[in-house]
């Protein structure tokens, strides 16, 4: 039985073995997903559409045993809006760095460190571009997307016979601004 890999793997895969990195070079990449990666990574977002993606970028030694990826991903996603359902085409330009550190260094780095790990891993056998890609993106997008102009009205819902609470009812200062109105006018 084989290890097909997660569905990131499965999405888009560009692969770079570390064992194969020169580190007095930096490694210039430039990764397109054809249309069928396309497909899977909208599948994987949960997205009506992806129509583009590229990320290019470097990957340079950092002394004797890190590496730095340094790259620009660039995608057009489509998702369907949140409130009415109409497709909602997203242009994504981001930049993303990621810092690859050996196991104990990574382990050491993450125990002693009071910033923020997100830009750094550990480094593996294998360096996934792709992976990398779809995760950016992944972050990228917005949670909820909106068509322009499209706005939630408020809902209220309450039993027969029950006055609804609005969102200007649950204000905390409500009660005491409709007391202080009511013995203004009295």
């Amino acid at each position: 039985m084989s290890d097909q890999g997660s569905p990131a793997d499965l999405a888009f895969s560009r692969p770079v073995k570390v064992s194969k990195l020169n580190p007095s070079e930096v490694l210039g990449f430039d990764e397109t997903a054809d249309q069928a990666e396309r497909a899977a990574i909208a599948s994987l977002l949960k997205a009506t559409d992806v129509s583009k993606l590229r990320f290019a970028g470097t990957l340079t030694a950092v002394g004797k045993t890190d590496w730095q990826l340094d790259a620009q991903l660039g995608a057009t996603v489509t998702q369907t809006c949140v409130v009415s359902l109409e497709p909602v085409k997203t242009r994504i330009e981001t930049a993303v760095t990621r810092l690859f550190l050996p196991p104990a260094a990574f382990d050491q780095r993450v125990r002693d460190s009071e910033e923020d790990l997100d830009e750094i891993e550990e480094l593996a056998p294998e360096i996934d571009l792709g992976q990398i890609a779809v995760e950016a993106l992944s972050l990228a997008l917005p949670d909820y997307p909106r068509a322009p102009g499209v706005t939630l009205e408020e809902a209220v819902f309450a039993g027969e016979g029950i006055t609804p609470m609005t969102d200007d009812d649950a204000k905390p200062f409500a009660a005491l601004a409709a007391l202080r109105t009511r013995l203004e006018e009295e």
